[in-house]
């Protein structure tokens, strides 16, 4: 949509919300006013300044407060191409399935986030008997990469934390061999 060649201005009150509130009776019924103590705007309505910020309902969930979650929280998990070598992308998820088709490595995710947790389920293909070799940023317990179950359509466990740019906690689980 094309910019109109003839604008009106809007001039903006500003001043402490104090100041605006303690003067709202000078100000026009709908008039937009900047409380610049608390880096807010403000519409007047009636003889009242209506935050123009929408407020979150009290069951949002927000990422700067402890919360309680009273009900199960649940995350996807995604599936990963098998390839030569295969790179998680650690921004689209904290859980996936990766089947092994060939013997590969499972490099250093990219977008590491210190905190992030989750789960790689590894699946044997039908023949089985693949293998895994792992990036540098994968730390396991004991300081040893794991072997795989072998087993034709068994099922393996790794759980990681990220604790920092270059360094996954990373804790394996043979779940089926």
């Amino acid at each position: 949509m094309p910019t109109p060649a003839s604008r009106t201005p809007v001039r903006v009150a500003r001043g402490t919300y104090s100041n605006l509130n303690s003067s709202v009776s000078d100000i026009q019924e709908g008039e937009i006013v900047y409380a610049t103590d608390q880096d807010k705007l403000y519409v007047k309505e009636g003889s009242a300044l209506v935050s123009t910020q929408a407020a979150l309902p009290a069951t949002n969930a927000v990422t700067d407060a402890a919360q309680t979650f009273t009900a199960a929280q649940r995350a996807t998990i995604t599936t990963l191409t098998s390839g030569a070598t295969v790179t998680p992308d650690f921004a689209t998820s904290n859980n996936y399935s990766l089947t092994l088709d060939q013997n590969l490595t499972i490099a250093n995710p990219t977008n590491l986030t210190a905190g992030q947790s989750g789960s790689i389920f590894l699946v044997q293909d039908g023949t089985g008997s693949r293998t895994a070799a792992w990036g540098s940023y994968w730390d396991f317990v004991g300081g040893t990469a794991p072997t795989l179950s072998t087993a034709a359509s068994s099922v393996d466990r790794v759980d990681y934390i990220v604790r920092s740019a270059t360094s996954i906690h990373t804790v394996f689980t043979a779940l089926y061999s």
